[in-house]
């Protein structure tokens, strides 16, 4: 098991953001960035499989968790600067960028803006779109409703419908008490923000070599979704999970591990020496 360390980061702008570390300080640098009222413990179960080949780093977004929560800031192209921001604070020219869900939408935003800064994009059951999603439009008719403080019910009914097989039950309950670090604002403004940018959009000019990944149980989104972001992306190419859900990175973290190692491996091999 790879060891875990936490830090903060400021960025340039004064936000500070928790992040977890861990994996082989030579290893090729690999950036996970989560989704939708998560924090770095989404991750947690892909960061403690990390092999010496790969350093990880997992930033909890702003508003979430325990990092600061700003009063604006919670457009998906806010969180691409802070992404970029993050990069720049802990020192990271070039790296592999890996967005969970929702935290894909950054992620491709940042690789179709700073190709440079991004030597592969792996998208962990990220929509194309959310725009056609009676899910998303359901959840939003709820979270718009939201107040402080939030449902606990509410938030455990959302995180566990994230898999298609159980997950152990301290991993989720920690995922729904750092759900709920985050004020209802944040739930609103980070999901209107997500539904009210075109998403389509930001799939356009992303040119750095991309794997997508996609449980054919999440009942969120559809193979025909997945395939919206294949036919945009030149070169992208599909690994589909049978029988997993949303949360691939719950469900199979060992298999989520070993897929971005073999990709980063192709795209960007770890420092010598």
């Amino acid at each position: 098991m790879s060891t875990l360390a936490l830090h903060r980061a400021v960025l340039r702008d004064g936000t500070t953001l928790p992040y977890a570390e861990a994996g082989y300080p030579g290893g090729t640098p690999v950036v996970m960035l989560h989704g939708y009222t998560d924090s770095w413990w989404t991750f947690e179960p892909v960061l403690r499989r990390l092999p010496t080949s790969l350093h990880g780093y997992a930033p909890t977004q702003r508003g979430h968790g325990d990092a600061d929560k700003p009063p604006e800031g919670y457009l998906p192209e806010d969180f691409a600067a802070d992404a970029v921001a993050f990069m720049d604070s802990v020192g990271i020219d070039r790296a592999v960028l890996v967005g969970g869900s929702s935290g894909g939408v950054q992620a491709r935003i940042v690789a179709g803006r700073y190709p440079d800064r991004v030597a592969g994009l792996v998208l962990l059951g990220v929509p194309a779109t959310l725009a056609d999603k009676p899910a998303a439009t359901g959840l939003w008719e709820r979270v718009r409703r939201c107040e402080d403080p939030l449902d606990r019910s509410f938030a455990e009914e959302f995180a566990s419908g994230m898999t298609e097989a159980p997950v152990g039950r301290g991993f989720l309950e920690t995922v729904v008490e750092e759900s709920l670090k985050a004020p209802a604002r944040v739930w609103r403004e980070t999901l209107r923000g997500l539904m009210e940018t075109d998403l389509r959009a930001t799939l356009a000019g992303i040119l750095v070599p991309t794997l997508v990944v996609w449980g054919d149980k999440d009942p969120l989104l559809t193979r025909e979704d997945q395939q919206t972001i294949l036919d945009s992306v030149p070169g992208s190419r599909l690994i589909v999970y049978e029988g997993t859900g949303h949360a691939v990175y719950w469900e199979s973290p060992e298999r989520v591990v070993r897929d971005i190692a073999a990709f980063a491996h192709q795209v960007l091999p770890p420092r010598s020496g």
